[in-house]
């Protein structure tokens, strides 16, 4: 599975999240500690956010620890909210328009985990995804088509409940044309005002997430995994959750997707 960072607070440079720490995600990229796939070497994205309403989008399908462009950008960029993604495929190709994070107007979205038996209904995914959306749809990714159905299932207004709709008809797919694990996520999503995270599967090995309130930077880290290791005060993120980070705050809610059926 994949590992990933993202940063809400006050502006910091991306190398401080993504490459400065002793388990940075660069060197999760290499070596994860607590995830099946220790290796994640199919590419790597960040979305960041500045002056304009849209975020900024760097991709390739280099190793993350193996491209001399991103330690460049990210010890250059300065930035208050930021997320960064480092992948393991689960059977899609190795390709930019695979790697996270994706965009779409001010939103963008990143997700480790899988929908299991995903290539038995991948057609039948697009299907759930709206036209208004799905001229964004440039790769072949689970994750991507979640991102889609729930900017269609009204992620502007409700973003849990888009994203409990959205995971509860891919979810549906997945016991009905799938394999288990029919879902494990652990997602971040923004629209360049707050920080979102969830933590779910359905069964009981959820994707680690973690939170860290920084006193001296002002602000939150959401990771895959703590990224020092002489840092006592990360905070596990429990399964079946739906953290909203606001500043200086977060607001840890009960996620539970929908259970529904869709037409397979």
């Amino acid at each position: 599975m994949c590992r990933w960072a993202a940063y809400l607070g006050q502006p910091i440079y991306l190398e401080d999240i993504v490459s400065r720490p002793a388990h940075s995600l660069i060197r999760q990229s290499q070596g994860a500690m607590r995830c099946h796939t220790p290796v994640n070497a199919d590419g790597f994205g960040i979305a960041w956010y500045g002056e304009r309403p849209e975020p900024g989008l760097y991709r390739d399908v280099m190793p993350a620890w193996s491209d001399p462009n991103l330690r460049s950008l990210v010890g250059q960029v300065r930035s208050g909210l930021f997320m960064a993604h480092v992948r393991a495929s689960t059977g899609t190709a190795t390709s930019r328009n695979n790697c996270h994070p994706f965009a779409a107007g001010r939103w963008s979205f990143m997700h480790n985990g899988q929908f299991g038996g995903y290539d038995g209904f991948r057609r039948h995914a697009d299907v759930l995804i709206p036209d208004e959306y799905y001229p964004h749809r440039k790769g072949a990714t689970d994750s991507e088509a979640l991102f889609l159905i729930a900017l269609g299932e009204g992620l502007d207004s409700d973003p849990q409940g888009a994203m409990e709709r959205a995971l509860g008809k891919l979810g549906a797919l997945a016991r009905q044309r799938g394999c288990a694990p029919h879902v494990r996520a652990a997602c971040a999503l923004s629209d360049g005002q707050r920080l979102y995270a969830l933590r779910y599967s359905s069964d009981d090995q959820a994707p680690s997430l973690y939170h860290r309130w920084s006193v001296s930077r002002q602000g939150w880290a959401v990771v895959s995994e703590p990224l020092e290791t002489d840092q006592a005060d990360w905070k596990e993120v429990p399964p079946g959750s739906f953290c909203i980070f606001d500043k200086d705050r977060v607001q840890i809610l009960p996620f539970t997707p929908q259970q529904l059926s869709v037409a397979a």
